[in-house]
């Protein structure tokens, strides 16, 4: 019979638009012993999860709770629930994951309506919000920070546009929340969709959600009870039920409700992680984390620019905790990751689609966001340039980055 050695995996500098590394109390957290979903101990991690994610996404929301999943799980939930067969749909698409949302909701049956940017840049609200009084659709979907790109789109009056319009608007900010403000209630944004394995620093395999009054509304016309779970006589929907059992918002919130409805097995240890990470996002503050994202994306700038390289992307979107980099002519990117990989142990990422092999993707998120890591990516980049026969301006990434950290230093109040 075959034998498996232990496993141990290798301790990396991961520098990726995600997942990122993983604060050491979030995996103390998953190693606690396991309670029953219904124990009230359990119960009332749930409810102080919620309560949390309120405060995260900036919101008075009843409903926040995660969706067990990968990010897309949280989105898939959301518009399987929300859209209905004919529903018109608008999707703003500046990167990859624009098409993402066009093709869950093609999948739901809706006729959907696409804008377009050229990657590398966003809209200028008033494109679309002139989208949605000319097309009048009744959800509007749209991504706040494309990974993909490094851009980050203004949301400014946009949720206002979709009120007048009496359109709903569905957010994904799997890459901004908890490293980039994301304000559900100010913005007027109907359901945000949020992932773990980013600026929260938890592994992969929740999505938290919130949406408002308005989108239960609508989840609620279709509302039915599971067959096994139905009382004698309990009233169902005569409209189609959400095509998704797994992903059917209302039975979900039955189950993050206190009546606790039985629909799925909770995610015990990833609940454990996920409330403990909020808890450290909450004890950092939020304003104290945003500025911590954009100070280590600044000094990553600035030693990437000293060295000489060219970032991809207009300035004027970039995402804090993203960074686009040219992959200089004639070099092959991917043989540069991997002497990264192989010889410093630091992962950056590639890109897809139409930026395959054009650009390398860094992230500053979460707890991978720090000095250390900053200057570690530099000076191994650096290297790894040389040793490929890049001309790289020797010694200046490092400096530049350093000078920045010492001015940011001085600039802090007393």
């Amino acid at each position: 019979m075959k034998g498996y050695k232990d496993l141990s995996p290798s301790l990396r500098t991961i520098m990726t638009p995600g997942p990122v590394e993983v604060d050491p109390r979030v995996l103390r957290a998953m190693s606690y012993p396991i309670l029953g979903q219904f124990d009230p101990e359990f119960t009332e991690l749930m409810n102080e999860t919620m309560e949390m994610l309120r405060e995260v996404f900036q919101t008075s929301n009843h409903w926040a709770f995660p969706v067990d999943g990968t990010s897309r799980s949280g989105i898939e939930a959301v518009l399987v629930s929300v859209i209905e067969p004919g529903d018109k749909v608008l999707v703003p698409i500046y990167g990859r994951f624009g098409h993402l949302l066009v093709e869950i909701s093609e999948r739901c049956g809706a006729e959907v309506l696409m804008l377009e940017r050229e990657w590398g840049s966003v809209f200028d609200t008033q494109e679309i919000i002139d989208a949605i009084q000319r097309e009048k659709p009744s959800i509007v979907a749209m991504v706040h920070g494309e990974t993909s790109t490094g851009c980050i789109q203004p949301m400014d009056g946009i949720g206002a546009a979709c009120r007048e319009a009496d359109a709903l608007l569905v957010v994904d900010a799997v890459a901004t929340i908890g490293g980039v403000p994301v304000q559900t209630d100010a913005w007027q944004l109907d359901a945000v969709i949020g992932g773990t394995q980013k600026c929260l620093s938890v592994p992969a395999g929740m999505s938290p959600i919130t949406y408002n009054d308005r989108v239960e509304a609508k989840v609620l016309r279709r509302k039915t009870i599971e067959r096994g779970l139905r009382e004698k006589g309990a009233a169902v929907s005569g409209l189609k039920p959400v095509a998704s059992n797994y992903f059917d918002l209302g039975m979900l919130q039955e189950y993050w409700s206190p009546k606790r409805l039985n629909h799925h097995t909770e995610a015990t240890s990833m609940l454990y992680a996920l409330r403990e990470g909020l808890r450290l996002v909450l004890q950092e503050g939020l304003e104290e984390r945003y500025l911590r994202h954009q100070r280590h994306e600044a000094a990553l700038v600035a030693g990437l620019q000293a060295m000489g390289l060219t970032l991809y992307g207009n300035p004027a979107c970039k995402l804090p905790v993203v960074t686009c980099i040219r992959i200089p002519e004639g070099i092959d990117g991917e043989s540069v990751r991997a002497m990264l990989l192989n010889t410093f142990g630091i992962e950056i990422a590639s890109s897809f689609g139409p930026l395959k092999g054009q650009i390398w993707r860094i992230g500053t998120m979460g707890f991978s966001c720090n000095q250390k890591n900053v200057l570690h990516v530099l000076g191994a980049l650096e290297a790894v340039l040389l040793w490929h026969k890049v001309d790289v301006n020797v010694g200046a990434a490092l400096q530049a980055a350093l000078n920045l950290y010492a001015r940011k230093e001085e600039e802090q109040p007393c």
